[in-house]
C-alpha cells in the first residue's frame, strides 16, 4: 500500500509539467495563444498508451524483473527529460520545447502503464480499491506539488530551475522501485511479441460480458464527468467570486476527494466491489443533483461548501471503486496491455462527451442540465445487474477471506 501511494505520487508528478506549468512559462515568455493551445497535442500519448503496452507484457530487462526493470529505466530517462525542459527556450524555439514535452508525456504514459500493471499484479482483487485510492491520492499530491508548488517557486527561482528541481525529484522514484518487491510472474505470460499483441485482446473479447464491461466503463462516471466539466462557469454565473471558488475548491474540495478515496478503499474491503459500485454510483448521482439545488439557492457560500464537499467526497469514493473494478477485469498474464486499454477508454468521456456540455447548459439551463447529468448515471448502474452473477459472488467471497 505504501508503494501504491508513492508510485501514485511519481505518476502524477510529470502531468502538469507539460500542461498548466508549461503554459504559464510559455505565456510569460511571450508565446502566442494559438501556439500554446496547440501544445495540448503533446498529451496524446496518454490516450494511446495501449498501443505500445504489449512490449512490457512480453519483454523483461535483466536484474530487477519484468515490472521493476522497465520502471527503473523509464523513471531515470523521464527524470532527465523533465530536467531537459529546463534547458529549453520557449521564447526563441517553442517547437523544440514541444519535442521535449512530447518525450516527457510519452515516458510519463509509459510509466503509468508499468505502475498500473505493478499495482494490479501485487494486490489481490479485494485490495484493489484501497490500493487504487492510495495511488490516486498520491497522484493528486504529485500534481498539486508540481502545479501549485511549481508556480510559486517559479516566482522566486524561475521556470528553468523549477524543471531542474522536478527532474531531481523524479529521479528519487528509483529508490521506491528498488525497494518494492517484484510481482510473481504468472503462468502463461506471452513468449512472443505477437502473442503479447494478440492474446490480451483475444482473451478479453472472448468473454461473454466483454462489450458490457466496456460500455459500463464508458457510462459509469459519464454524468459526473459532464457535470464537473462545467462547474467553473456555473460557479461564476451564480455570482461567486474567484477567491471564494479557489478557497472552497482547494480547502474543501481537495481534502474531501482525498478522504473520499480513503473511505471508498476501506469500504470496498468490507462490502466488496459490486456493492461499492452501487453505493458510490448512487452517491455520485445525488451529488451531481446537488448542483441543481445550488442553482436554485443562488450564491450561498454555505451551499457551495456543502455541494463541493459532497461532490468531491462521492467522486473520490466512486473513483476508488472504478479503479478497483478495472483492475479486477484484467488478466494478470496481460496486465499492462489490458489495463492500458481500459484506462484509455475511461478517458473518452473526459475528452469527447464533455465537449458539448457548454451548449447543453446554454440550451437547458443550469438546473435541468445538472438533473440530466444525474440521470445519465442510471444506464451505467443498470449494467451492473448483468455483473451480479460473477462480480457480486467474487467480491463477497473475497471480502470474507
Amino acid at each position: 500500500m505504501v508503494v501504491a501511494f508513492a508510485m501514485g505520487f511519481y505518476s502524477g508528478l510529470p502531468l502538469l509539467l507539460t500542461g498548466s506549468v508549461l503554459q504559464a512559462w510559455m505565456r510569460e515568455a511571450g508565446v502566442d495563444l494559438t501556439t500554446i493551445g496547440l501544445f495540448a497535442l503533446v498529451g496524446l500519448p496518454y490516450t494511446g498508451k495501449f498501443l505500445w503496452a504489449p512490449i512490457f507484457d512480453r519483454f523483461s530487462l535483466p536484474g530487477l524483473g519484468r515490472r521493476r526493470g522497465w520502471l527503473f529505466l523509464i523513471q531515470g530517462v523521464l527524470a532527465l527529460s523533465i530536467a531537459g525542459l529546463g534547458f529549453a527556450h520557449p521564447e526563441s524555439n517553442p517547437w523544440w520545447v514541444a519535442v521535449i514535452a512530447l518525450v516527457v508525456t510519452f515516458l510519463s504514459a509509459t510509466q503509468d502503464i508499468l505502475i498500473d500493471a505493478y499495482r494490479r499484479e501485487s494486490l489481490a482483487d479485494i485490495e484493489q480499491g484501497l490500493g487504487g485510492s492510495l495511488y490516486v491520492n498520491g497522484y493528486r499530491l504529485g500534481m498539486l506539488l508540481t502545479s501549485g508548488g511549481g508556480l510559486i517557486l517559479a516566482d522566486y527561482l524561475g521556470f528553468a530551475r523549477v524543471y531542474w528541481l522536478c527532474g531531481g525529484l523524479m529521479a528519487t522514484a528509483a529508490l521506491i522501485t528498488w525497494w518494492a518487491k517484484e510481482p510473481h510472474l504468472p503462468k502463461g505470460t506471452p513468449t512472443t511479441l505477437s502473442e503479447a499483441v494478440v492474446k490480451p485482446f483475444v482473451e478479453f473479447f472472448g468473454r461473454d460480458e466483454a462489450l458490457w464491461i466496456l460500455l459500463f466503463i464508458l457510462l459509469y462516471k459519464m454524468g459526473d464527468t459532464m457535470a464537473s466539466h462545467m462547474t467553473m462557469p456555473f460557479y461564476l454565473d451564480m455570482g461567486f467570486t474567484k477567491t471564494e471558488i479557489g478557497a472552497v475548491v482547494k480547502l474543501f474540495g481537495f481534502w474531501a476527494t482525498v478522504i473520499g478515496g480513503l473511505i471508498g478503499g476501506i469500504l470496498i474491503l468490507k462490502l466488496g466491489i459490486y456493492a461499492s459500485l452501487w453505493l458510490f454510483g448512487l452517491l455520485q448521482a445525488l451529488s451531481t443533483a446537488g448542483f441543481a439545488l445550488l442553482a436554485q439557492l443562488g450564491p450561498s457560500l454555505g451551499g457551495l461548501m456543502a455541494v463541493i464537499s459532497f461532490e468531491n467526497l462521492s467522486a473520490g469514493m466512486g473513483t476508488a471503486a472504478f479503479v478497483a473494478f478495472m483492475a479486477s477485469q484484467t488478466d494478470k498474464r496481460f496486465t499492462a496491455t489490458q489495463y492500458a486499454l481500459l484506462s484509455s477508454l475511461m478517458g473518452i468521456p473526459r475528452v469527447i462527451v464533455a465537449a458539448p456540455t457548454g451548449w447543453m447548459a446554454e440550451q437547458m439551463g443550469w438546473v435541468d442540465f445538472f438533473i440530466f447529468c444525474a440521470l445519465i448515471a442510471v444506464p451505467g448502474m443498470l449494467i451492473l445487474l448483468r455483473f451480479k452473477r460473477w462480480l457480486g459472488t467474487e467480491a463477497v467471497s473475497m471480502a470474507g477471506k
